[in-house]
């Protein structure tokens, strides 16, 4: 099969795993211990969870959006 039917190239799909991969950092950073009814545990506010998580899960999913729409490099525009 012809290269050239493929929407994705290797770098959009390489592009793509980088961007699920700060996406899941974000996620990661949000965790923290939980609360119970009896213990309140006073990190629920802290910066990291409530603005750096959120910036960097928005970053991944902006990065992984140019990945989808980065047009792969056509063999004439390479021979150029």
């Amino acid at each position: 099969m012809d290269k050239q039917k493929f929407a994705f190239d290797k770098t959009n799909f390489i592009l793509l795993a980088i961007g699920m991969a700060v996406v899941i950092l974000g996620f990661i950073l949000m965790t923290g211990p939980s609360s119970t009814p009896t213990t309140f545990e006073p990190d629920i506010f802290s910066v990291r969870r409530i603005k750096v998580a959120p910036v960097v899960c928005l970053l991944g999913f902006v990065f992984m959006i140019y990945a989808v729409l980065r047009k792969p490099k056509t063999k004439e525009e390479v021979k150029e």
